[in-house]
């Protein structure tokens, strides 16, 4: 017996329960009338399709396609893969369970419209080649040859255009069945093997892994009938042991797994019969009928293997066990209807009744065998003197005649497109020479032109150099004079402070005050001039610092400075030491600025904060204040050295415009960024990054 199956063509029959087909009908309509606007997404409609193919793996397939058909109609926006699921799902259920040829045609053709667009049928060549050998198979079934050759063969030229071994593997297993049908057992035989090599690379789920196992089961099969015994049995127990292999694989497809076992049994008993082994072949026979005679199994192959038993029953002459196996059989003809099934048996039971001596009876089942053998070999006659190979031939001849005629057409375009191009390369070819004799003066114009562009830039060079060496004059100069006023008006300032402790008018008071404050101030300015022309000049002194304790110092030092503006400095440190390479001078003197300037434009009672964060490739630290904020106009302004936008603290504090400027320089010489965020009713924000 042929094990003619896949993992979606296996002729199981449901008798569905009047009482569940109406629960069903109930919830449905239910479920309808409550959301009868909801719609299944794409994802829960993929639930659905493993739902059924679960379903259609345990037998049950006419609740898998109710169930598939609600689900359908309730879904929207299925993608093409989801539709063809839908179309290949019902095609099955009308062409293995119902034998519905026609309604299964239409579902093939429903498939191959899907793929009406060239990128569709690049895309998704396994699923558009394999709709060509459903629809071949209807055809094939209809006795309708050679549309059935043409659709397997644009199969194939789908496979051998896109380089899908599936699909041509699905290809050499059609044409292997042919030949086996048509008696040309050793070309089926190397069909069999070539779709075994090319199943190899299609991907390892269940089916492929069944179809494996039947081909190799098919091989056997065609050997055997050759009378190939040894390579028959070689094969049969290849097939076997492949799907021990893999039993713990699919042990939740344990019943499948039977059915194939069952299978490839009653084909090993054929072998023992040829050889005249009936006891293994009974047994073989015995194990292979328990497994497919099973409600869901493959009742089908179970019953030729019942026939098989009850024709080694007769080569025994066993009588009572054939005519207790034929009775069995004969109930089974209620829902098996295999004509040939029954022509075996109707011989069977000519020959059990010539052995009780009952030719009379005998001679009326001998005419019913005879009969319905004639109707077969009728059936039979037209597939077998159908000439495949020339029928390849004139479709392999077709195919070319279409590639010449399409490579003809693709000729006239080139040459069209070859004259198009040679009027143009004219054309261009008149352009650079016209264009050539123009730019030949062009190019002594742009000679001239390059030269005063070299002069100009060496000029430049020279003013770039002056201007260099003039900033530096500059900076040398502003260290000088700083550092020389520093001492005289240093001197100022201790004088009127200590003049200030002796008993003077207060009119006198205050004009030593406004001198010492006025020297202090000069002092400042001083020291930050002569901060921002070192720190451009000297390098960074790089030591590991622990951050936590850094800031922590700067922090408690300028509380009492806050103290005096009654405002308070909140920290948020770090949960553990963390060090980093830095200069710890500098570090703490952009820190100090900008606490300090949170003092400055603060009013009095103000909270400070200052935070430290850690990222993945940094250390952030923020101060953030609640003063005056920085105006719009000005923002573009604050880092840049003497700036306009200084102004008074929000108790007079005196302003340079120097600190911002020398904190950018310091952070960007530690490869960190510094920025900040103001607006004039939240205060103002610095931040400053440095690099782990």
């Amino acid at each position: 017996m042929f094990n003619y199956k896949s993992i979606f063509r296996n002729g199981l029959h449901i008798n569905m329960l009047t009482r569940l087909l109406f629960i069903c009908f109930v919830i449905i309509i239910f479920s309808c009338n409550r959301a009868a606007n909801s719609f299944l997404s794409s994802a829960a409609f993929n639930k659905v399709l493993d739902s059924v193919s679960n379903m259609n793996d345990g037998g049950k397939k006419e609740e898998a396609i109710h169930y598939l058909d609600s689900a359908y109609r309730h879904s929207k926006n299925l993608n093409l893969l989801q539709t063809y699921s839908y179309y290949r799902f019902n095609y099955n259920y009308f062409y293995s369970v119902k034998a519905d040829k026609n309604t299964s045609l239409l579902y093939a053709d429903s498939m191959l419209s899907l793929f009406n667009t060239p990128d569709k049928k690049s895309k998704y060549a396994t699923e558009y080649g394999q709709s060509y050998f459903y629809k071949g198979d209807v055809l094939f079934d209809q006795n309708r040859y050679n549309e059935a050759y043409e659709n397997f063969y644009h199969g194939k030229i789908i496979g051998n255009n896109n380089l899908d071994e599936c699909v041509l593997s699905d290809y050499s297993y059609r044409m292997g069945m042919i030949m086996y049908k048509q008696e040309h057992y050793r070309l089926a035989a190397a069909y069999f093997k070539n779709s075994a090599k090319e199943s190899a690379a299609c991907a390892g789920n269940f089916g492929a892994f069944y179809r494996t196992q039947e081909l190799t089961d098919n091989i056997g099969l065609s050997y055997s009938a050759v009378n190939l015994t040894d390579s028959a049995l070689f094969f049969y127990n290849k097939a076997l042991d492949y799907i021990d292999q893999h039993q713990i694989q699919y042990r939740d497809r344990r019943e499948m797994l039977d059915v194939a076992r069952g299978v490839i049994y009653g084909n090993l008993a054929n072998v023992y019969i040829g050889l005249k082994k009936y006891s293994q072949a009974k047994t073989l026979l015995k194990k292979s009928i328990r497994i497919n005679l099973r409600k869901g199994n493959d009742n089908q192959d179970a019953q030729y293997a019942e026939l098989k038993l009850a024709a080694v029953y007769n080569n025994l002459n066993q009588a009572d066990s054939l005519l207790n196996i034929l009775n069995v059989i004969k109930k089974q003809f209620e829902y098996l209807h295999q004509q040939d099934a029954r022509a075996d048996w109707n011989y069977l039971m000519s020959e059990y009744l010539v052995k009780k001596s009952k030719p009379d009876e005998a001679i009326k089942y001998f005419i019913q065998y005879d009969a319905l053998k004639d109707s077969i070999n009728q059936k039979n006659k037209a597939l077998k003197e159908a000439d495949i190979a020339e029928q390849i031939k004139r479709l392999e001849k077709d195919n070319e005649f279409d590639k010449l005629k399409k490579n003809n057409q693709q000729q006239n375009i080139y040459l069209n497109v070859t004259i198009v191009f040679v009027v143009m390369l004219v054309m261009i070819i008149s352009l650079v020479f016209l264009n050539w004799q123009k730019s030949k003066k062009n190019i002594q114009t742009l000679g001239r032109l390059n030269q005063q562009i070299n002069e100009q830039n060496t000029h430049l060079e020279h003013a770039l150099n002056e201007l260099k060496l003039n900033s530096q004059e500059k900076d040398r100069i502003l260290r000088t004079v700083a550092h020389d006023l520093r001492n005289p008006i240093g001197g100022i300032a201790s004088l009127t402070s200590v003049m200030g402790e002796d008993d003077y008018t207060d009119e006198q008071k205050e004009m030593l005050n406004l001198i010492k404050e006025t020297s202090f101030n000069s002092l400042e300015l001083i020291n930050e001039i002569l901060e921002a022309t070192n720190s451009t000049n000297t390098g960074l002194n790089l030591e590991q610092v622990e951050i936590n304790g850094l800031l922590t110092n700067s922090v408690e030092l300028l509380r009492f400075k806050a103290a005096e503006k009654s405002q308070t400095i909140s920290l948020e440190l770090l949960p553990g030491p963390l060090e980093l390479m830095i200069s710890r001078e500098k570090i703490w003197r952009v820190v100090s600025n900008l606490i300090s300037n949170a003092i400055k434009f603060s009013p009095a009672g103000a909270p400070i904060f200052v935070k430290v964060e850690v990222f993945e490739r940094e250390v952030q630290i923020s101060v953030k204040d609640n003063g005056i904020g920085i105006p719009d106009k000005l923002k573009s302004q604050v880092f840049n050295m003497f700036t306009d936008a200084k102004r008074p603290g929000t108790e007079g504090e005196k302003s340079f415009g120097l600190g911002l400027s020398i904190c950018r320089q310091i952070i960007e010489k530690h490869n960190g960024r510094i920025w900040f965020q103001s607006d004039t009713e939240h205060g103002t924000t610095f931040y400053f990054s440095l690099p782990k």
